[in-house]
């Protein structure tokens, strides 16, 4: 089995590909009812249900007016972290409506951060551009989305970034933050960042972490580092993570105070994200439960970057992740025991907000069986589907609050139903294709059509 590619394909891939199917029609079905029973039925219909509580969204593009998305502001309340999903990890649309979102909550909200499952170092290279101009952001793309992170490496998150820049030029006292929660590579910066921290405030201790980080800061581009990285032997891999847990340990051990206080906290944050990764890379991905374990880290530790940062900085947080992984319960318990969502859900209560971004046709990027890169299209969702349902309210793209849907909904929403949940590779595995909206998140957002993402390299 080539452990590294089925790490680096399940990095990106939270639950393969679920597509829409139909469910079999039961043997005892009801006979058709008659005009009367059918109007009565319609009106207490999920459909007709949600669509007096839903409200349509003016556009998916990022420009123009935001007045449409004051409802979703009353939904989002106090939240402190918003998790925005999406159904495909490469439409245009999905990537639009998080952009408008992001505005939207900056603007009228006061959030200050965008995270995304990305590494922290590379959130910590986009943070200094949006911050203070540094490098270029065509250049900081390409070498920090490649291989799993390829798919944010696309004109629309490009437009994001570019408007967040902006923004900050304007506001150089208020800035809008960028957050990498993701722990599937730690670049030099991150080394860097903690011996100079060692250097200037624990210089006994600086020997030892150069000992401990030997062989470990990269040298190359991040996709080929991940590569020989993963090619190690298992026995190689778990020393490496034990070293890294020492360094984190070592930088525990005499906890900052005063002005130090910060820069030892942000020390120990960066080489808890070196730890991070190769600790995700010591699981025997030769083993099922090798493959469950090594998820149930990631997801943990995602959940456990953003909260650091929300309470470390206050900053009220965007979170932009698959659905699988903003989701309040998992869709796949075998696979994925819990996962980012239910975390945040934890130790946030209710200052973490899930919203799922669900559509019923249109086409994204994924990587198809040969291993290339390939737009694909799904055609309209299935009866007995809950993109059918959602697609059928009378509002073309629309976001609904599940927690205050009326009763015929609430009914409708407590079922398992199938969902379209398409991860970077297509066709999929079909593992678990049916969840309870109800329980999954709090708000869904539904556009009836999607287009794949233009992605740039």
């Amino acid at each position: 089995m080539n452990t590294h590619k089925v790490l680096l394909a399940a990095l990106l891939v939270p639950l393969s590909a679920i597509l829409a199917v139909t469910p079999a029609a039961s043997a005892g079905a009801a006979a058709p009812a008659g005009p009367e029973e059918a109007a009565a039925a319609a009106f207490h219909s999920p459909e007709a249900a949600l669509g007096r509580v839903a409200h349509p969204l003016r556009t998916t593009e990022p420009r123009g007016g935001l007045a449409d998305l004051r409802p979703f502001g009353r939904m989002v309340g106090d939240a402190r972290v918003v998790g925005l999903g999406e159904a495909t990890h490469s439409s245009h649309e999905f990537f639009t409506v998080k952009h408008r979102i992001l505005r939207y909550l900056v603007e009228e909200k006061g959030f200050r951060a965008f995270a995304l499952e990305a590494p922290w170092s590379t959130g910590l290279r986009l943070d200094a551009y949006l911050l203070r101009g540094e490098g270029d952001l065509k250049q900081i793309m390409d070498e920090e989305f490649q291989g799993t992170y390829r798919w944010w490496n696309n004109a629309e998150y490009r437009d994001l970034l570019q408007w967040m820049r902006a923004y900050n030029v304007k506001h150089p006292k208020d800035p809008v933050r960028f957050v990498g929660d993701d722990g599937g590579f730690a670049g030099a910066e991150l080394y860097d960042k903690v011996s100079a921290y060692a250097a200037a405030a624990r210089p006994g201790l600086a020997p030892r972490l150069t000992e401990l980080y030997r062989g470990l800061r990269p040298a190359t581009d991040a996709e080929t580092y991940v590569n020989d990285y993963l090619s190690k032997p298992m026995a190689e891999r778990k020393e490496l993570a034990e070293r890294t847990g020492r360094a984190v340990a070592l930088l525990k051990q005499r906890p900052g105070t005063g002005a130090d206080s910060d820069a030892h906290a942000w020390a120990v944050q960066h080489a808890t994200a070196i730890h991070q990764m190769t600790t995700l890379f010591a699981f025997d991905l030769d083993s099922p439960q090798g493959i469950t374990d090594a998820m149930l880290h990631r997801d943990r530790i995602m959940a456990e970057n953003v909260a650091w940062w929300q309470q470390r900085t206050g900053d009220k947080i965007v979170l932009a992740a698959h659905n699988s992984h903003v989701a309040l319960r998992t869709y796949v318990p075998g696979s994925y025991p819990k996962v980012q969502g239910e975390f945040l859900r934890e130790q946030l209560g209710g200052g973490y907000l899930s919203v799922g971004l669900t559509f019923d046709r249109g086409s994204f990027n994924a990587s198809g069986r040969d291993g290339g890169v390939h737009r694909f299209a799904v055609g309209p969702a299935a009866p007995g589907t809950a993109e059918h349902t959602l697609d059928r309210v009378r509002h073309r793209d629309f976001v609904v609050d599940l927690r205050n849907a009326p009763a015929a909904a609430r009914a409708w929403l407590a079922v398992p139903r199938t969902v379209k949940n398409i991860g970077a590779t297509y066709p999929g595995i079909a593992d678990a294709p049916q969840v309870r909206l109800a329980q999954s998140h709090d708000i869904v957002i539904h556009l009836k059509r999607v287009g794949a993402a233009r992605m740039l390299k």
